[in-house]
């Protein structure tokens, strides 16, 4: 009986250890594809995003197309958070850029900004998951258009 109890005991320390020593990660939005379709200097984009959405309270309410030296070029405003829906696409556009052109897609988490995945690339020579300096362009965040609330 009582190594039984030994036992017992030992595991809850444990538990409790690992319990405490458990890092939370932010809730982050993160990129998993984009596709372009248009010409030169109307092109639309199709990004997939990724987000622990929660409702208003935590959802990824934009995805952005910057260019390679932090200028904000577009940016597409989410009205609802998509907890049903993960991953979800949507599409946004015309963006004036040539088909040369390098851009950065990253999404945006409402209650914890930028940090997750994205892609940079051109239309000619595609996209790939790459990943972005730490601040790079973070003003941006501040930048007009801004989200007006949210729907659900």
């Amino acid at each position: 009986m009582e190594f039984i109890l030994i036992m017992l005991i030992s595991s809850q320390v444990y538990v409790q250890y690992n319990h405490q020593s458990k890092v939370q990660e932010p809730a982050l939005a993160h990129v998993t594809g984009v596709n372009i379709s248009g010409k030169e200097k109307k092109y639309n984009f199709n990004v997939t995003i990724k987000s622990p959405d929660e409702g208003c309270n935590q959802y990824a309410d934009w995805w952005e197309v910057i260019s390679s030296n932090g200028e904000l070029l577009y940016r597409r405003i989410l009205l609802h958070s998509h907890i049903k829906e993960q991953p979800f696409t949507r599409s946004g556009g015309p963006v004036e850029i040539t088909q040369h052109q390098t851009v950065w897609i990253r999404a945006h988490m409402n209650n914890a900004g930028y940090g997750g995945k994205t892609y940079k690339g051109s239309v000619e020579m595609g996209f790939r998951e790459t990943e972005m300096g730490n601040g790079f362009a973070a003003d941006l965040e501040k930048q007009l258009p801004q989200p007006e609330g949210c729907s659900f």
